[in-house]
C-alpha cells in the first residue's frame, strides 16, 4: 500500500510538472512565435497557451515601443568641422516572426546600424545645416533605418538628434560671428533713422522756407526751452537779435495795419512852427 501511494504521488508530481511546462501566458503587449522541432509553426495572440513539453519552444516577443538612445560619436561635417553628435530612436516589432528569424539580436543590430546611419547623413551636411536642418537630419535617418529594418520585422517611428556639442574654438568663432552680426543690424537700423529724420528735416526746411516766420519762431521757441533749464548763461547767435528786430518790426506793423485811423489831436510843439508865430501858451 505504501509502495503503491508512492507511485501515485509520483505520477501526479509528474503530471503537474508536464503540465507546468506545457502551459505559456502571452500578455497583451506580446506575440508569441511557436517552434516545434525547429520549425515555425505560427504566432501565438495573448492568452493562456498550450505547448508540448520538450518538442515545442514559445518565444514571446514584446510589441511595444522601444527607446534606444544613440550614443555619441565624434562626426566630420562637410566643411571639415568635428562635432559629437548623440541621438535617440524609438522602434517597435511589427512582425514578430522575422525579428525572430531573420536576425539574432535584433536590438544590438539596430544601435549598429543607427549609429553609422547618423554618422552618415551628418557627414553630408554643413555645420550649419546640422544645427539648422535638424528635422530634415531626423527624417534623413529614419528612412534609411526603415529601409533595413523592415527586413527584420522592425518598424523605426522617430528618430530625434538629442545633443550637438561643439569645439570651443567654434563656439567662440560663433559668438563673434553672432556679435558681428547684431552690430550689423543696428547700424542698418541706426542708418534707417538718419534717413528718415533727414527726410523730416528736408520737409521742414521746405516749410520754413514757405512761411520766413517760422524760423523766427522757432529760434523763440528755443530760448523758452533754454530758460526752462535755469542754465545761468545762454548764449545767442548774432543773426538772433536781428531776428528779433524784424519780428518785432513785423508785429507792430501788423498791429497798426489792425487799429482803424483815428484823427490825431494838435500836440503843442515847444518850438515855433510855421511862419515865426508864438506857439500857444508863449509870452509876447
Amino acid at each position: 500500500m505504501n509502495a503503491l501511494g508512492v507511485v501515485v504521488f509520483v505520477l501526479v508530481a509528474l503530471s503537474l510538472l508536464v503540465l507546468a511546462m506545457a502551459v505559456r501566458i502571452v500578455k497583451q503587449y506580446e506575440n508569441g512565435v511557436l517552434f516545434r522541432l525547429g520549425r515555425v509553426i505560427g504566432e501565438r495572440q495573448p492568452g493562456l497557451r498550450l505547448i508540448i513539453p520538450f518538442i515545442d519552444v514559445l518565444h514571446r516577443i514584446s510589441l511595444r515601443i522601444v527607446t534606444m538612445p544613440i550614443q555619441s560619436q565624434g562626426i566630420i561635417t562637410r566643411d571639415n568641422v568635428t562635432v559629437d553628435v548623440s541621438a535617440v530612436a524609438y522602434f517597435k516589432v511589427v512582425d514578430a516572426v522575422k525579428s525572430v528569424v531573420a536576425i539574432e539580436d535584433v536590438y544590438a543590430a539596430i544601435d549598429q546600424i543607427a549609429q553609422t546611419t547618423l554618422r552618415k547623413v551628418v557627414g553630408q551636411h554643413t555645420l550649419d545645416e546640422t544645427l539648422s536642418e535638424t528635422d530634415k537630419i531626423n527624417l534623413d535617418i529614419r528612412a534609411i533605418l526603415d529601409v533595413t529594418t523592415i527586413e527584420w520585422g522592425v518598424q523605426v517611428t522617430l528618430v530625434e538628434l538629442k545633443d550637438i556639442q561643439l569645439p570651443d574654438s567654434m563656439k567662440r568663432a560663433m559668438a563673434r560671428q553672432a556679435e558681428a552680426e547684431r552690430e550689423k543690424r543696428a547700424k542698418i537700423i541706426a542708418a534707417e533713422g538718419e534717413s528718415l529724420a533727414a527726410a523730416a528735416l528736408g520737409d521742414a526746411s521746405d516749410t520754413m522756407m514757405a512761411h520766413p516766420l517760422a524760423l523766427q519762431l522757432r529760434n523763440l521757441q528755443t530760448l523758452v526751452e533754454l530758460g526752462v533749464d535755469k542754465n545761468t548763461t545762454v548764449v545767442f547767435p548774432a543773426p538772433l537779435m536781428s531776428t528779433i528786430a524784424e519780428l518785432g518790426t513785423f508785429l507792430a506793423r501788423e498791429a497798426g495795419a489792425a487799429t482803424p485811423s483815428e484823427p490825431q489831436s494838435p500836440i503843442a510843439l515847444p518850438a515855433a512852427v510855421g511862419n515865426g508865430t508864438p506857439a500857444a501858451g508863449s509870452q509876447s
